[in-house]
């Protein structure tokens, strides 16, 4: 099925202020994210959606779509489904919503999201290990999965609860990323839903789909993944990591 990647890109992060803006390796994070996601050759069209005039500015180098969006949306969701509506998408029976502050995004978690809508979840997503020691983070968030593959539940705290103490064995806790591809019906359905209990409770809306019967199916990584740029302290982190892992001139 054909596949569009919309990332959705906005200014009025509190955490993170002016986050696309923000540089990473000299070149602001939409940037790099979009750029990374281009290079993957994962979708048949990439577009990055966003209210603002500075981050189509400062895509205007970069060989990437960029498509105007409502300035009221609460969520990168209802950003990506506005994006999915327009006349010129309707062919797309894939949407993956990709995340504008995941510059590391594995290619591998965006495969194996777009596989299992097409394997037939509703929605398809990725995790990866998680380090024990960071289980306790709530910007971590967690995912538990049934025998299947699909998720059971997410949260921030550390689930599952290790009661008998020791060391827990690998792939006790994973780390949802910041990937969503959702079959388009999926899709309009999710952002015609009101907000649930545990989804105003945890933060985190992908409780308002489980909680109203969606099935999202995870794709589980081999190896840790870095995680996404939330705070001024993440993208110190993503700095060394670009350092380390691209090299200072890239």
């Amino acid at each position: 099925m054909p596949v569009l990647v919309v990332i959705p890109a906005r200014l009025g992060s509190t955490r993170l202020p002016h986050k696309p803006l923000q540089l990473l390796a000299g070149e602001p994070l939409i940037v790099r994210v979009a750029r990374h996601v281009k290079e993957m050759e994962a979708a048949d069209r990439v577009v990055v959606a966003t209210d603002a005039d500075e981050v189509a500015k400062a895509l205007s180098r970069v060989d990437v779509e960029v498509v105007f969006t409502r300035p009221d949306h609460v969520s990168g969701t209802d950003r990506v489904a506005e994006v999915a509506a327009g006349q010129d998408f309707q062919r797309f029976d894939v949407v993956v919503n990709l995340q504008g502050d995941e510059p590391f995004m594995p290619r591998a978690a965006v495969i194996g999201s777009i596989d299992r809508v097409n394997a037939g979840d509703d929605v398809g997503t990725a995790a990866a290990p998680l380090d024990p020691g960071e289980a306790d983070d709530p910007a971590r968030v967690k995912v538990v999965c049934d025998v299947h593959g699909r998720a059971l539940y997410f949260s921030r705290a550390r689930i599952p609860h290790w009661r008998d103490g020791g060391e827990a064995p690998r792939g006790t806790w994973w780390q949802h990323l910041g990937i969503y591809a959702f079959r388009r019906a999926a899709l309009e359905r999710w952002t015609r839903l009101q907000p649930t209990a545990l989804e105003i409770a945890e933060r985190l809306e992908q409780l308002r789909a489980l909680q109203n019967g969606f099935t999202i199916g995870v794709t589980l990584l081999d190896e840790p993944a870095p995680a996404g740029i939330d705070t001024p302290d993440d993208l110190r982190r993503a700095e060394r990591h670009w350092r380390a892992t691209q090299g200072a001139t890239t």
